[in-house]
């Protein structure tokens, strides 16, 4: 591998401290955050009547596959640079990675906390995008933020998006399908006018949209077997990437770039060439409103990051070398860390160095304005 090489991984995630919410959120919602307890040895988290373990698969990496553990005794299990930016950034060094995408671990910020307040979580996620914005600005070249928004309340997602950009953050995530939210009154489809104007000035800001692993699988229970839910969760970002070309927002918006993260990028051979077989079948009788092909679009506009995804790699010339961008995953326990310059070497090993340059650094680059 040439040591001139920029290695930019296109997803990494933070797994910050409960605490971060009760310290930025406005006084009359202090006693409603999040807040950890001891019970006996382990520690618990404590939120809306509920009290869970933590997790150890958030800051498993380099963790040998023997001996993960699902649960942790405390927060502060695994590795620190999920919280600690001084300590991921001696990680990023071990492993020879030059910069990270960051994201949370769910809709709510980056301890993965959910609720059906939808004015608490609006506060919530703000806290959280201030914590991010103070995160990266220890390394602002190293350390990219994508800031999360409440797709439910459009001013508020707009308003959101400008502050989180002034604070240096670099994107924005949204749920792959929006029923995700769990919204008791249900969410619009992406297919909907409603968003148009979200979509105008996000593109208007030069903010990427990003889906995050999709969403549940669809049979009710399925996804309370790990195993299964990992595995076919990353096929279901089929849906927004053709919502967002076939409904035309992608045409009315070329500067609006959309990001499918930790999914995978294999199923997007497969995705492209039939977008293509469909609109020229069904174009006329739906009246569709697309002047060229949704492979035109996808080309232009659309990027998928993968962690271990070697049919992707030789399917290259269908999905697009400029469209695809490597990932190590880093905390969590499917992470290449420590040794991501081997899962490199494994998957270009036979690709031409120019075309190798784009997948691991240079398309993040470009995209993100590194």
């Amino acid at each position: 591998m040439s040591e001139k090489m920029r290695i930019i991984s296109a997803d990494d995630h933070v797994n910050p401290m409960p605490t971060i919410y009760a310290e930025r959120v406005p006084e009359a919602w202090k006693e409603r955050m999040p807040r950890v307890e001891r019970r006996g040895e382990n520690e618990v988290l404590v939120f809306e009547g509920t009290e869970r373990p933590f997790t150890q698969l958030e800051g498993s990496a380099g963790v040998p596959s023997k001996d993960v553990q699902m649960l942790a005794k405390t927060k502060e299990t695994g590795r620190r640079g999920g919280w600690d930016p001084k300590a991921r950034l001696e990680d990023m060094d071990f492993d020879g990675v030059d910069a990270q995408v960051l994201f949370g671990s769910g809709a709510g910020g980056g301890v993965a906390i959910r609720t059906l307040d939808r004015d608490m979580q609006m506060v919530m996620m703000r806290a959280y995008n201030d914590w991010l914005a103070e995160f990266t600005s220890v390394s602002p070249s190293r350390l990219i933020g994508v800031a999360e928004l409440p797709i439910w309340d459009l001013d508020w997602a707009i308003e959101e998006a400008q502050r989180s950009a002034k604070a240096g953050l670099r994107g924005v995530l949204i749920p792959a399908v929006p029923a995700y939210q769990e919204s008791p009154e249900g969410d619009l489809s992406y297919l909907d006018p409603h968003y148009e104007r979200l979509w105008a000035a996000l593109a208007d800001m030069d903010l990427a949209v990003h889906f995050h692993l999709g969403t549940k699988p669809v049979s009710r229970g399925i996804d309370k077997n790990l195993m299964v839910a990992i595995s076919v969760n990353k096929t279901v970002m089929c849906e927004p990437i053709a919502t967002f070309i076939f409904s035309g927002a992608l045409q009315r918006h070329p500067n609006l770039k959309l990001v499918s993260v930790e999914s995978g990028i294999g199923w997007m051979a497969f995705l492209v060439p039939w977008m293509d077989h469909v609109y020229e079948r069904h174009r006329y009788h739906t009246q569709s409103e697309l002047t060229e092909p949704p492979s035109f679009y996808f080309h232009r506009q659309v990027f998928g990051t993968f962690i271990d995804d070697v049919v992707g790699v030789r399917n290259r010339d269908i999905i697009g070398v400029e469209n695809i961008m490597w990932s190590s995953d880093y905390p969590h326990v499917n992470s290449s860390w420590p040794s991501s310059r081997e899962y490199i070497e494994r998957h270009f090993s036979d690709v031409p160095l120019d075309e190798r340059r784009k997948m691991v650094g240079e398309n993040v680059a470009r995209l993100y304005g590194i």
